[in-house]
C-alpha cells in the first residue's frame, strides 16, 4: 500500500476505532480486527485490503523481530516451568517472607536493571516475578504496570540503548548537529528534561513503597487481590495461554534455581549487553534463541527426555500466541495509520500555534498523542524529530540552547508515552503478557497514572519554557 501525505481527518478513524471498541468490548482481537477492515475500506483498498493489510504487516521485518523474541521468550518460560525453576524461585522469594511493599519493589528494581531492551523487560519482570507477587495477592494489573513502567521510560533514559542510537541519529544532520558525537552529546544533556519519562519512572518506585497510594481503577485492583485473594478480576481473559500458567514441573527432577533460572538470565544479558559494546546494537533476539538452545540441551543431560523437551516447547510457542495474534493486529493498524497519514495529519494541525515559550508543550502533545494513537514511539520520533528541532534552532538563533534541549525531550517523552501506555503499543502488550493480565485491564488501570505523569510534565514544560526560552 503506497504512502499518502494525509488523509486528513479521517486518518484517525483507525486507531480511534481501536481504542474506543477495546474499552467498550474488552475484546481487543476484534476491536483491533474491526479497526483494520473499517480503515481499509475507507482508504479504498476494497474489500480485499484488510488481508493484503495482514500479510504486509506480518511480513515485516519489524513484526518478525517482535514474533521470534515473543516466541523465545514463551519457550523459555516453558522450560522454567518445566525444570522447575520459578518455582524454586518463588518459594526462595516465598521464605524472604517479604511485604506486598518489598514484592512490588523488588519488580520495579528488576525491571531498571533490565535497560538494555524496552521488549525483554517487561516480560522477564513478569514472568519472573508473577508467582511471588500472586502469593503477595498483588493484583496482575499492579504488576502489569510496574513492569510497563520499567521498560520504554527507562531504556528512553540510558544513553546506551538502541533508544539513544536512534534517538541521536535523527538529530544529525540537523543546526549545528553535524556529527555522531554531537548527537550523543545532545542526547545526554537532553535527559534532565525528559520529563515524562523520568517521573514514570519515580513514581512507580513511590507507588510501590507505600509512599504514594494507588488511585483510580488501579485502587480497586489492589483493593480486590488484596481483600478477596483475587489478582485478576471475575471475567477477566488474560493475555496469555494457560499453557504456561498451569505447567507442572517434570517429575523427579531436582530445582536447580542457579543452572535453570539465574545462569540462563545472566546469559542473555551478557550477550545482549556484549554484542551492543562491540556490534553497537544488542542482539536481543538472538540472546534469546542461543539460551533456549542451551536449556534445551541442559535439561537432556539433567535427564529430562527429549520428547518432552520438544513438547515443552510447543507447549511454550502455543503460549505465546494470543499476544502474537494481538500484536499482528496492532502491527496492521499502525501500517494503515502510516498508509493514511495520521501522523501527517497531527502535524499539519498544530504547527499554526508554535511560538518559543509553547514550544516544548506542544511538542511533548504532538509527540504524546500520535504515539497513542499509533502505538509506535520510533515512528513517532523518525516524524517529529526532524520538525521540533529545526524549529527549535530557528527560535534559538540556530544556537544549542536550553530550547534544544527541551525540543529533544520533548519528543523523546512524548513518544513514550504512547509506547507506554497506548492498547496498541507492542511494550503494552509484551506487559500484559508477562504479568498474564487481561490487556485492556492492565491499559484501564495503568492509563491515570501515565495521564498524571504527562499532566506533571505538561505542566513542568510550560514553567521551564517561560523561565528559559
Amino acid at each position: 500500500m503506497s504512502e499518502l501525505t494525509s488523509m486528513g481527518i479521517i486518518s484517525l478513524l483507525p486507531a480511534t476505532i481501536a481504542i474506543v471498541l477495546s474499552f467498550i468490548t474488552r475484546n481487543t482481537v476484534i476491536s483491533l480486527a474491526v479497526a483494520c477492515i473499517v480503515g481499509t475500506l475507507v482508504a479504498g483498498q476494497g474489500i480485499f485490503g484488510f488481508p493484503i493489510l495482514l500479510k504486509e504487516s506480518i511480513g515485516s521485518p519489524d513484526f518478525a523481530w517482535i514474533m521470534l523474541l515473543n516466541s523465545f521468550i514463551g519457550i523459555l518460560v516453558a522450560f522454567f516451568q518445566k525444570t522447575g525453576a520459578i518455582q524454586g524461585f518463588t518459594q526462595y522469594m516465598k521464605d524472604k517472607k517479604m511485604t506486598r511493599n518489598k514484592v512490588q519493589l523488588s519488580a520495579w528494581l528488576l525491571g531498571m536493571v533490565s535497560f538494555f531492551s524496552d521488549s525483554f523487560a517487561p516480560l522477564f519482570v513478569g514472568t519472573t516475578m508473577r508467582s511471588v507477587s500472586d502469593d503477595a495477592k498483588v493484583s496482575r494489573e499492579k504488576l502489569a504496570y510496574i513492569a510497563d513502567s520499567a521498560a520504554a521510560p527507562v531504556s528512553i533514559l540510558v544513553p546506551i540503548t538502541a533508544w539513544s542510537t536512534f534517538l541521536s541519529a535523527l538529530a544529525i544532520g540537523i543546526g549545528p548537529i553535524i556529527t555522531q558525537e554531537d548527537a550523543a552529546n545532545l542526547f545526554l544533556k537532553a535527559i534532565p528534561f525528559n520529563l515524562y519519562a523520568i517521573i514514570s519512572v519515580a513514581l512507580v518506585g513511590l507507588i510501590a513503597s507505600g509512599i504514594v497510594k494507588d488511585f483510580g481503577p488501579m485502587k480497586k485492583a489492589e483493593l480486590r487481590a488484596e481483600r478477596e485473594g483475587k489478582v485478576i478480576r471475575d471475567g477477566a481473559i488474560p493475555l496469555i495461554g494457560k499453557e504456561l500458567t498451569e505447567m507442572k514441573p517434570y517429575e523427579g527432577l531436582k530445582p536447580r534455581i542457579f543452572l535453570n533460572f539465574i545462569l540462563p538470565i545472566l546469559l542473555i544479558v551478557i550477550i545482549a549487553l556484549g554484542t551492543y559494546i562491540t556490534l553497537g546494537s544488542a542482539k536481543t533476539m538472538e540472546s534469546f534463541l542461543f539460551v533456549v538452545i542451551f536449556m534445551g540441551i541442559s535439561m537432556f543431560i539433567q535427564g529430562i527426555p527429549f520428547q518432552e523437551i520438544m513438547d515443552t516447547l510447543t507447549t511454550g510457542i502455543k503460549g505465546a500466541l494470543p499476544a502474537i495474534i494481538l500484536l499482528a493486529l496492532a502491527y496492521s493498524v499502525n501500517g494503515l495509520s502510516k498508509t493514511m497519514g495520521t501522523a501527517n495529519y497531527i502535524i499539519s494541525i498544530s504547527e499554526g500555534f508554535l511560538k518559543p515559550e509553547f514550544l516544548p508543550v506542544a511538542i511533548f502533545m504532538i509527540a504524546a498523542l500520535m504515539s497513542f494513537s499509533t502505538g509506535s514511539s520510533w515512528g513517532t520520533f523518525a516524524i517529529c524529530m526532524p520538525i521540533a528541532l529545526p524549529l527549535a534552532f530557528q527560535f534559538s538563533g540556530g544556537e544549542v540552547t536550553t530550547l534544544v534541549y527541551l525540543a529533544f525531550a520533548a519528543v523523546a517523552g512524548g513518544g513514550v508515552f504512547g509506547d507506554h501506555c497506548s492498547p496498541l503499543s507492542d511494550t503494552t502488550v509484551l506487559a500484559s503478557t508477562g504479568a498474564a493480565s487481561d490487556h485492556i485491564d492492565h491499559v484501564k488501570t495503568q492509563l491515570p497514572y501515565a495521564l498524571t505523569c504527562a499532566g506533571i510534565a505538561l505542566v513542568a514544560y510550560l514553567v521551564i519554557g517561560f523561565i528559559f526560552v
